[in-house]
C-alpha cells in the first residue's frame, strides 16, 4: 500500500511540473497504400484530379499535449470526430460512396526539438464505428465491427500558438466490410462487394493552442 501511495506522490508531482497544453485541431485526411513519398503525392494528386470525390475525409478535434520537465519527452492524448468516403465501383458500373463515421482516440508518445518548436510522435489510436449498417441504392452494408486499433507516427511544428502537423495512420486490426445486393440478378445471386473500412492514411491539418 505504501509502494503505491509513494507512486502516486511521483506522478502527481511529475505532473504538476509538467507543461499542459490543449487545442483545437482539424486535419485532412487522404487515403494511400503505404508510408512513402511517392504514394503520399498520388495521394494529393488523385484528390485533386477527382476533386475530392473519391477516397479522402476529415476529421476535427481536441488535443492535450503534456511536456515532461528537462527530459524533452511528452503525451500527447487527443480525439477527434472522423469522417471519410470511399468509392466502390460494381461488376454492373453502379459506384458505392462508402462513408464512414468514427470516433478516434490516439494516444502519442514523442519528444521536442528545437526547444519545442518542432515534435516528432508515435502511438496507437482506438476508433470507434458509428455506423456499421448503410444503405446505398439497392446495396446493403454488413458491418461486424465497431471497435478497431490502429498507430500513427508523424511531426508537427508550433509557430506560436499555431500548429502544423502531418502523420500517417495505419490498421493494428482490419476492418474489412461487403456490401450485399439486396436485389438478386437473373442467377438468383446476390451480388458482394468487398472494401476496406479502415484504410492506410495520410493526415495534415491545423491547429490552434490556448494555452
Amino acid at each position: 500500500m505504501k509502494k503505491i501511495i509513494s507512486t502516486i506522490g511521483v506522478l502527481a508531482s511529475v505532473f504538476a511540473y509538467s507543461q499542459v497544453t490543449f487545442g483545437l485541431r482539424a486535419n485532412a485526411l487522404l487515403d494511400t497504400s503505404s508510408a512513402s513519398w511517392e504514394n503520399f503525392k498520388g495521394s494529393i494528386n488523385q484528390a485533386v484530379d477527382t476533386k475530392g470525390d473519391n477516397s479522402t475525409g476529415f476529421n476535427v478535434g481536441l488535443a492535450a499535449k503534456i511536456d515532461f520537465p528537462v527530459s524533452g519527452w511528452f503525451v500527447m492524448p487527443e480525439i477527434y470526430y472522423t469522417s471519410f468516403k470511399k468509392s466502390v465501383e460494381t461488376t454492373g458500373d453502379v459506384e458505392i460512396k462508402a462513408k464512414s463515421n468514427r470516433i478516434d482516440v490516439p494516444v502519442l508518445v514523442g519528444h521536442n526539438f528545437l526547444l519545442g518548436k518542432l515534435a516528432a510522435f508515435v502511438g496507437p489510436v482506438a476508433s470507434y464505428n458509428l455506423s456499421t449498417d448503410n444503405t446505398y441504392a439497392d446495396f446493403k452494408e454488413n458491418g461486424t465491427k465497431d471497435f478497431t486499433v490502429g498507430y500513427q507516427f508523424g511531426a508537427q511544428a508550433t509557430l506560436s500558438k499555431f500548429v502544423i502537423n502531418a502523420r500517417y495512420e495505419g490498421a493494428f486490426s482490419k476492418d474489412s466490410r461487403k456490401f450485399i445486393n439486396t436485389v438478386a440478378d437473373a442467377s438468383g445471386n446476390n451480388t458482394e462487394i468487398r472494401y476496406d473500412n479502415r484504410p492506410s492514411m495520410f493526415i495534415v491539418g491545423i491547429g490552434y493552442n490556448f494555452k
